[in-house]
């Protein structure tokens, strides 16, 4: 992982003083890197220490980092990892651009590789994301969004990256297309229950523990799935309540919405809806070979439930 951070440092230099300091700014910000770990860990279950896979991990984290910029400034967030999100700090038209800047790296790094079945899978995944955005924003301020409209964005806004990121280990690898599949199967399922498990932390966590403010899904107006359950389950003046604050995007009702979305069990739902996605992620882990790496990957299940951040 030191030498994926080695990458993107070496990458990212500019002879645009604002690029450098906004990735600079990036890169100090830290981040848990699971994405191109997952690569490096796939690739690394099926045998394979090619001389690309540091740099390849390293455009899956780019790729990341420049969606985080434009959801940022989509979203109008001012907390990230606990400090200020960078267009807080650096303005909207900086944030879009540099994320811009950071997309094209990517596709120059991934050239340099020169594996084409990589680049196709990158693309492919860079573009399935962009229309996860814009589904989305045409969810927002909806209360009547449902569950498989929800699950729909949470797989090409987070699961597609997770997904591309485990197969392209397995392509580094030379695996066949049986491998390539399970391998892509286990980070899909995985990218869906920590996107989930994301959310559930909306109306679970604290800021000091998060590194984010509590209530900014609702902000948002994002109809995420611990709300489409309350919506389900709560009594007709409790629903009420919810769809206006979706509508309206308040937070002016957040304690009584987040004790109606604890009352009505809509986390242990949640819970749930991951614990079903961690058990297909295992169940693809069956086909990955015996070994250290394995059983980091069976770990990482574990942790994607378990974390408060």
């Amino acid at each position: 992982m030191q030498r994926v951070d080695d990458a993107i440092r070496d990458h990212l230099a500019s002879d645009v003083a604002l690029i450098n300091a906004i990735s600079g700014y990036i890169i100090t910000a830290g981040g848990k890197r699971l994405r191109p770990a997952l690569l490096l860990l796939m690739a690394q279950a099926h045998g394979h220490d090619g001389p690309h896979r540091h740099a390849l991990a390293a455009v899956v984290e780019l790729i990341h980092t420049a969606t985080l910029l434009h959801d940022d400034v989509v979203d109008e967030s001012e907390l990230r990892r606990g400090r200020q999100t960078s267009n807080a700090a650096y303005g909207n038209a900086a944030s879009v651009l540099s994320g811009d800047f950071l997309y094209s790296r990517a596709f120059q790094m991934m050239v340099a590789a020169g594996n084409l079945r990589v680049l196709q899978i990158l693309a492919d995944a860079t573009n399935v994301i962009a229309e996860g955005e814009v589904l989305q924003l045409l969810n927002v301020h909806d209360p009547e969004i449902d569950v498989a409209r929800y699950m729909q964005v949470i797989h090409y806004k987070t699961a597609a990256l997770f997904e591309a990121a485990a197969r392209i280990g397995a392509v580094l690898a030379g695996c066949p297309a049986p491998a390539e599949d399970a391998a892509a199967a286990y980070g899909r399922a995985l990218g869906m229950a920590f996107q989930l498990v994301d959310d559930a932390l909306d109306y679970r966590g604290d800021v000091a523990e998060m590194g984010k403010n509590v209530g900014d899904d609702l902000r948002e107006g994002k109809p995420t799935l611990p709300l489409i359950v309350a919506l389900q389950r709560a009594d007709a003046a409790d629903r009420v309540l919810i769809e206006d604050a979706v509508r309206s995007g308040s937070i002016e009702q957040l304690p009584r919405i987040v004790q109606v979305v604890r009352a009505c069990d809509a986390l242990a739902a949640v819970d749930a809806a991951a614990q079903a996605e961690l058990d297909t992620a295992l169940a693809a882990l069956a086909a990955v070979p015996a070994g250290p790496a394995r059983d980091a990957l069976d770990r990482l299940c574990a942790y994607s439930l378990q974390r408060k951040s």
